[in-house]
């Protein structure tokens, strides 16, 4: 395989803590679900990308970066559902995991903390995927492998710049900041979820292998 891998040194050191076993295992015995979620946080990503360019419009960095995002979690959404489509495998409505809604319930209501608190969450969220896509590839088949790697380098820019950008909208230091929403991401991923999903947390079923 000829997709190279970029260093996820910065990414691994920023989450605190590893997907767990667990969850890859599930992943691997629900291979169709993946596919169907991933699909999901595509389309969901699309869609933070854009509500943040609609309620902030004085800031052209972010309107650059949030439409360069959107245009591009569209196209992994496109890439996905492919995939699915030449696999036979149909797209139904699924429920969503606690994970982002967890991660969101954090964000402060009042501004710039908003702005602020959803940018770190963006940053997150990408970081999490991207060592997730790096964790589940290897053991994937060929197609899905290349796929899945081939996302990292773009996931990876989108958490630095949804860090960048939080950063830029703050008056002082995010890293307190950063590090209390990371904390509740930590619970949100080691934590039990009732069904599989790309973002969930120990499915109910697997905890006795964590």
């Amino acid at each position: 395989m000829n997709t190279q891998v970029p260093d996820l040194s910065a990414i691994n050191e920023f989450l605190l803590c590893p997907t767990p076993d667990a969850w890859v295992e599930a992943a691997l015995r629900e291979p169709e679900m993946m596919l169907i979620d991933h699909a999901n946080c595509e389309k969901k990503a699309a869609g933070t990308a854009l509500n943040l360019m609609f309620r902030y419009l004085n800031d052209f960095e972010l309107l650059h970066k949030m439409s360069r995002l959107a245009r591009e979690e569209l196209r992994h959404f496109e890439q996905v559902l492919a995939i699915m489509e030449s696999r036979g495998i149909a797209y139904p409505h699924v429920s969503a995991s606690r994970y982002a809604a967890g991660l969101r319930a954090e964000v402060r209501s009042a501004e710039p903390g908003r702005l602020i608190d959803t940018l770190i969450c963006g940053a997150i969220i990408e970081a999490r995927s991207c060592e997730r896509f790096a964790r589940i590839a290897p053991q994937l088949d060929e197609e899905l492998q290349r796929f899945y790697l081939s996302l990292l380098k773009s996931e990876a820019r989108h958490f630095r710049d949804y860090l960048h950008l939080a950063q830029k909208a703050a008056d002082e230091d995010i890293e307190p900041r950063v590090q209390t929403l990371l904390e509740k991401e930590k619970e949100l991923v080691e934590g039990c979820d009732g069904q599989f999903r790309f973002h969930s947390g120990v499915p109910k079923d697997m905890l006795s292998k964590t």
